[in-house]
């Protein structure tokens, strides 16, 4: 099966690239004899309308206005076309007389330019030879000035609301200044951070995307700085992975490409120990826009985290066991990412870019634990440190080029991106246990663990986009993806001067590959929009642990009986009830696969009484995702967006936890583990049934007032189960968010509270189901202020306190029949942070220095 899909897409591939090559040329006009003279000519200047100079390679594009002998109705024909010169010169020969045509002229960083007109017949066709037509010095404005105009009279505001997608402009979220994009995520509705920095939208895990790419860096190993707004698709088309059931979360890192040199940079300062700096910068000229940005940022906390616990016996309590734990973190990363547009001419652009970071993280925790007997009576406790360290290099690259047809909107984009890095760790162990008069029982346990891995990851991706008409629409594409992952990890109990290799050592491989091919097609029918997409993806994952030659894994489709497996339908329909309501109604179905960790059947004690484990018996979970949308626009820049969401989920990847078993506690002693031990893994359960409301309102109260309550309720059932558990679970579970904006614009513009900004951000979710219990409730609250400084606004300075109250921590309760444990931990505490950032631009700075004979032919 998977050689014929292998085949079926080599096919559609090739077949799809000779369709472009045959449709490339543009067909030459055909032009009336009498009417069409070799020196009737018609030429002009493109000029800058600040520097005065001529604007060289702009898109001079010349149309002829025609009547479809088929339809009868007016269409517009290309029948020139070229690039200006360095000067800004353009003419055209062989032009018809007396008919209607229209110039158009684009450049990028320049406002669009249109002018119909004609070439008038005077006297006689024969005296016609030779007319000349001169359309004069064209004025181009440039655009971000045109943008900066219209944003004196209403500013972009912080997130736009549509139905298909939220835009989040990251400018706007002063409270995220100087951290990462876990800080940007805290400010966005309907996304949750938890206590690892990892992001649930809707209380899913979502695809993270990179430039609209897959990567292998985390949330909190990109800096806020960086990022220029993010995109949040909550249920994507056939056009995106299928493996996005959660939802697609989209970074879009900063570039532009005004003319010129322009860039920002800026510094953070922190308290406990926050340092970072940022710079961005960007230079175009010509053909060329180069653009850099480097990050360097230094955290150091201390966080508490305590777990207590009952086990039982048929019900019975047996004994209690608490644990305190105490981290000591430092992390420090650095990155760095460069790159060139070239635009070969005005339909052809090639983008090559590379990007590193590296980071190097440290933790030191110190663990106390007790063991008491079911009357609470203390029976020994124990202490237990940790010394670790880890150190990554993560590198991107990517290839992208788009090609524009002559046909408006037609376009064939082809991207090549390749994620690719190393990771090494590495962590010293040691266990005590004492009975309650201090004196030590049993050996100290000592265990040394290093590990490393490589990853490397390429995508490749073909999409064409093909308007067929008013309304109508054609996309179309082709994606491979490969995953190529190796590592090894060691693990030894150390006695004096000898080590014993533990069964936890660890070496394993796997390659994971993704072949895709989409369609849709966008329409109208009446007043009803509609968009109807199918995805089909071949995907297979082969794990090996090394040392054992144990195999895992998947593929599907294993065979043509489960087909429908690999097959995604899509359909979006929308309908305008008024010039500013909309509803909408979509479905699409997703899978998610299970990642190696997952999987993979290695027993990871970092804490030895929560020891983690993968099961190979894993099967991907399919979703069939059904939303139904209502947006509103107000007058004054307000708008709503209510969303009821409906999610059936079968095979559920559910979180599985158990006490340690005999055996399992036999193969782990060595390394310290405790009898009583949890160990947490993963089953696939029946189904999951999610239904949702969500609700956001952007009010803009007052002129430089803007509140953005959202709020979002659900009910979860878990269906889940065997011989010997019962996983089921069901419950009501809702969250809430509040941002406020507000700005002082006074009348004196030098008074020292005039741009004065600030920003409150408060955020609360409810206990919520999980199959052995809940998650308990949180709140937190962020607040910001900011002042412009400096003519044009250049410079910034921002203050934030994260976490005002220090209340953010999270908590999970587990309710089995052999255990009730409740568990708090906390990811960061408050801290404080003061940022200051200057912008800069030199709209006619130039890398490459004219000759003198282009110099006077600019100035001519």
């Amino acid at each position: 099966m998977k050689y014929f899909i292998l085949f079926f897409t080599f096919t559609f591939f090739s077949n799809f690239l000779s369709a472009q090559i045959d449709r490339e040329p543009i067909p030459e006009p055909e032009v009336t004899i009498e009417h069409s003279k070799p020196g009737n000519h018609i030429f002009g200047r493109i000029i800058d309308i600040q520097t005065n100079k001529g604007i060289e390679a702009a898109s001079v594009q010349l149309f002829e206005k025609i009547t479809n002998p088929s339809t009868g109705q007016a269409q517009d024909s290309l029948i020139r076309f070229m690039l200006s010169k360095t000067n800004g010169d353009f003419s055209f020969d062989k032009i018809s007389l007396n008919k209607d045509l229209e110039i158009k002229i684009s450049a990028i960083g320049y406002a669009p330019y249109s002018k119909d007109f004609t070439i008038p017949v005077e006297v006689s066709k024969d005296s016609a030879i030779n007319v000349q037509k001169d359309m004069g010095n064209i004025i181009m404005s440039r655009e971000h000035e045109k943008l900066a105009a219209i944003t004196i009279v209403a500013q972009r505001p912080a997130m736009t609301l549509g139905i298909d997608k939220k835009v989040f402009d990251v400018d706007k979220s002063i409270t995220s200044k100087g951290g990462t994009a876990v800080d940007v995520m805290k400010n966005i509705p309907s996304v949750s951070v938890d206590v690892d920095g990892n992001i649930e939208l809707r209380n899913s895990s979502p695809t993270i995307f990179i430039d609209g790419r897959p990567t292998i860096l985390t949330l909190d190993q990109i800096a806020s700085d960086d990022i220029d707004r993010i995109e949040i698709i909550s249920n994507p088309s056939a056009k995106y992975d299928a493996s996005s059931s959660g939802g697609i979360i989209n970074i879009i890192l900063k570039k532009n490409r005004r003319h010129g040199l322009n860039g920002i940079a800026s510094l953070t300062w922190g308290t406990p120990k926050r340092y970072s700096g940022n710079a961005n910068l960007n230079l175009r000229q010509g053909k060329f826009n180069f653009f850099v940005n480097g990050n360097y940022s230094y955290s150091d906390d201390n966080s508490k985290a305590n777990s207590l616990r009952e086990n039982k016996n048929k019900g019975v309590i047996t004994d209690y066991f608490d644990q305190n734990t105490n981290n000591e973190r430092e992390r420090k990363f650095s990155s760095i990412r460069f790159g060139a547009d070239y635009f070969l001419d005005n339909r052809n652009t090639i983008t090559l870019s590379q990007g590193f970071v590296v980071g190097r993280f440290k933790t030191y925790q110190y663990q106390e634990q007790q063991y008491k007997d079911s009357n609470k009576i203390l029976e020994k406790y124990g202490t237990r440190t940790a010394d670790q360290g880890f150190q990554f290099n993560r590198n991107n690259t990517q290839l992208l080029y788009t090609h524009k047809f002559p046909k408006d909107g037609e376009t064939l984009d082809v991207t090549l991106n390749a994620n690719y890095g190393n990771v090494k760790n590495y962590a010293t162990i040691l266990n005590s246990f004492y009975n309650p008069d201090g004196t030590q029982t049993g050996d100290l346990s000592h265990v040394q663990n290093d590990g490393a891995n490589n990853n490397n990851q390429l995508t490749a991706k073909v999409d064409y986009v093909n308007p067929l008409g008013e309304n109508k629409k054609l996309e179309a594409g082709l994606r491979s993806f490969t995953n190529n992952y190796e590592s090894y990890f060691n693990s030894f109990s150390v006695d004096g001067n000898t080590e014993t290799k533990l069964p936890l050592s660890n070496n394993y491989k796997y390659t994971e590959n993704v072949q895709a091919a989409y369609f849709t097609y966008t329409g109208i029918l009446k007043n009803i929009g509609y968009q109807a997409g199918l995805r089909g993806e071949y995907s297979k994952f082969a794990g090996t642990l090394i040392d054992s030659a144990r195999k895992f894994g998947y593929e599907y489709p294993s065979s043509l009986k489960n087909i429908w497996d690999v097959l995604f339908p899509s359909l979006y329909l929308s309908r305008k009830l008024g010039e500013n309501d909309e509803i909408q109604l979509n479905y699409a179905r997703k899978v998610r696969r299970p990642d190696f960790w997952q999987l993979n059947p290695f027993f990871d004690i970092n804490d030895p009484l929560n020891i983690q484990v993968g099961n190979p018996r894993l099967q991907p979970e399919f979703t069939n995702s059904l939303e139904f949308n209502y947006s509103k626009n107000f007058k004054n820049n307000s708008n709503f967006l209510g969303t009821i969401s409906y999610r059936n989920t079968l095979g559920d990847i559910t979180r599985y936890s158990d006490t340690i078993s005999a055996e399992q506690y036999q193969h782990l002693q060595d390394a310290g583990v405790d009898p009583n031990a949890i160990v947490n893994t993963f089953i696939n359960a029946d189904n999951v049934n999610q239904v949702g409301v969500e609700l956001t309102l952007q009010q803009k109260l007052a002129k430089d007032f803007t509140i953005s309550p959202s709020a979002y309720l659900g009910y979860r059932i878990v269906n889940a189960g065997g011989d010997s558990m019962n996983l089921s679970n069901e419950g009501f579970n809702w969250s809430a968010k509040f941002n406020a904006d507000y700005k002082i614009s006074t009348k004196n513009e030098s008074s020292v509270f005039n741009k004065l900004a600030f920003q409150f951000r408060a955020d609360y979710h409810s206990p919520r189901v999980i199959p052995q219990g809940k998650r308990l409730e949180r709140f937190e609250a962020d607040f910001a202020m900011r002042k412009d400084l400096f003519k044009d606004n250049k410079g910034t300075i921002s203050f934030s306190i994260n976490d005002i109250f220090n209340s953010q921590r999270y908590g999970v309760i587990y309710d089995t029949e052999t255990f009730y444990q409740e568990a708090y931990s906390r990811w960061r505490v408050r801290n404080f942070r003061l940022t200051f950032s200057y912008k800069f631009g030199d709209a006619d700075f130039s890398l490459f220095k004219k000759n003198s004979s282009s110099n006077s032919e600019d100035n001519g």
